[in-house]
């Protein structure tokens, strides 16, 4: 009994040292993963963050791109275009502009993807309502005239919505 009594003041002190410092060593090892994990997050963050600015810059070069009026710029020849032929068009120009930066939507919340899908799909129908009001061998100016009056006396678009949603999202970077 002596012999173990005299064993165990040898042993419990050890016991005692070695759990202190596997305690110490694994809060340390610890703390290391966790600041080695928060420089990695603060990497990424200030690798990724032009990046997802760019992105809701091209969402809002969008959004202004299809506002009827900017669409209606680039044609030059409305006088010699059918209200068919101008729809077509302007349908394709949301449809490309659209396609063209779709990829982005990695880069924006959810939400913002939400609101931009919702102005380009009431782009695409105040298009196809305008154009419903006129034979498709109409002059195509009748057709611009309509969209933008038309555009122009919706208080608050999609459109609108979506660039305002854009813009207090950015301002939380």
């Amino acid at each position: 009994m002596e012999t173990f009594l005299e064993i165990l003041k040898y042993i419990l002190p050890s016991l005692v040292v070695v759990l202190v410092v596997w305690l110490m060593l694994r809060k340390g090892l610890a703390n290391e993963a966790e600041r080695r994990n928060f420089e990695l997050r603060k990497q990424t963050a200030n690798q990724m963050t032009p990046t997802r600015l760019r992105a809701y810059e091209r969402f809002t070069l969008f959004l202004e791109r299809t506002k009827p009026e900017a669409m209606l710029l680039r044609y030059d020849n409305l006088s010699s275009m059918t209200t068919a032929t101008l729809q077509q068009k302007l349908l394709e120009t949301v449809r490309d502009e659209f396609n063209h930066n779709a990829s982005q939507q990695i880069y924006i919340s959810d939400e913002a993807w939400k609101h931009i899908v919702t102005a380009k799909e009431s782009v695409i129908q105040l298009i196809n309502q305008c154009a419903g009001n006129f034979a498709s061998t109409e002059n195509a100016i009748a057709l611009a005239q309509l969209l933008i009056q038309t555009y122009a006396a919706t208080e608050v678009t999609p459109t609108d919505l979506a660039l305002k949603f854009l813009k207090q999202e950015v301002n939380l970077f």
